[in-house]
């Protein structure tokens, strides 16, 4: 049987409709307070199972009878407020699962680490699964608890773990609503005015699954896999949105000391209303960097898989949020 951890998140319910959608047998984690998601109400072959990542004995049963393993589950902001939290829930986390794969010798383990978790490329290179990240005062607390995360899982590929790593890029689809990356597309949907200079990673969660399954039946252990299928300027992705959605398209460029000066106003307002902003210096930060990523290494070894156009996703996205 198959555990999922984070079933009921962006990925997670894809990964495990996909594994059911194959057959497979999956023992699916999740909150106590979690909602099953209506895609995966009815679905055959899913046991549910309450747990709390935190609580080690918790996981403990949930690996009863268990062969395969994805971790999917992790705590996503950009928000310094979070910072703590981001790295425990994340970083312990993952060293409860990895402990918990070497003492029920699992077959095989799928981690989903994040390209916050690779470094800076030099200037006109891609980033790449080589491109090592090294701390330098100026990453968020995502990024750190993510490549602490994957330091867990390197941890247990030395003590003899078969494991393999996906660093997908900003993960976008339909399913996600208006919610985590659908807040994007959401935003254009409102109304907005300014776009930024930089460029973005950008990959279909179904094709995030489909990567980690292929992985996971795969031979390959001991290595990491950045997901991509392209990178896009911002303006352009909010271009195409607002094409979809019918909209006007940004048309202002927010210079650097423009979002710093709102990411500041924005923290100053919270404190008055007590009310958390999507726009932090972190993000602010984040959306005029120039990123591009490479995808060679995964498409050499499955030469036969193509990418979702993203052009296609940015349609089903916004063809959702219509409605």
């Amino acid at each position: 049987m198959i555990l999922v951890t984070g079933a009921t998140g962006f990925l997670g319910s894809e990964l495990v409709k996909q594994l059911s959608n194959g057959g497979k047998k999956v023992r699916a984690l999740k909150r106590e307070t979690s909602v099953i998601p209506s895609m995966l109400q009815g679905l055959a072959n899913i046991e549910w199972f309450n747990g709390d990542m935190l609580d080690y004995f918790s996981l403990e049963k949930a690996f009863e009878g268990i062969t395969h393993v994805y971790h999917c589950a992790a705590l996503i902001s950009f928000d310094p407020a979070f910072k703590k939290q981001l790295l425990r829930v994340n970083s312990e986390s993952t060293a409860h699962i990895v402990n918990l794969c070497l003492e029920n010798n699992i077959e095989k383990f799928v981690h989903v680490s994040s390209v916050s978790a690779l470094g800076d490329a030099k200037e006109g290179a891609k980033v790449s699964e080589q491109t090592q990240w090294e701390f330098n005062g100026r990453q968020h607390g995502y990024s750190i608890s993510k490549y602490e995360s994957e330091m867990q899982v390197w941890r247990g590929i030395a003590e003899g773990l078969d494991a393999v790593i996906v660093n997908p890029s900003l993960i976008i689809g339909a399913n996600a609503g208006a919610k985590g990356t659908g807040q994007l597309f959401d935003i254009v949907r409102k109304g907005l005015g300014f776009y930024t200079k930089g460029s973005v990673g950008l990959v279909d969660v179904e094709d995030v699954a489909r990567a980690m399954i292929l992985l996971m039946e795969s031979n390959v252990s001991g290595e990491r896999f950045l997901i991509n299928a392209c990178s896009m300027p911002s303006k352009e992705l909010f271009e195409e949105a607002a094409k979809e959605l019918g909209v006007a398209a940004p048309s202002r460029e927010a210079k650097p000391w423009m979002l710093e000066l709102a990411w500041r106003g924005a923290g100053f307002i919270s404190l008055f209303t007590g009310k958390n902003y999507a726009l932090t210096r972190d993000s602010a930060r984040s959306s005029v960097k120039q990123l591009n990523y490479a995808n060679d290494k995964f498409l050499n070894l499955f030469p036969d898989f193509q990418y979702k156009p993203v052009k296609k996703s940015i349609e089903e996205i916004c063809r959702k949020l219509k409605r």
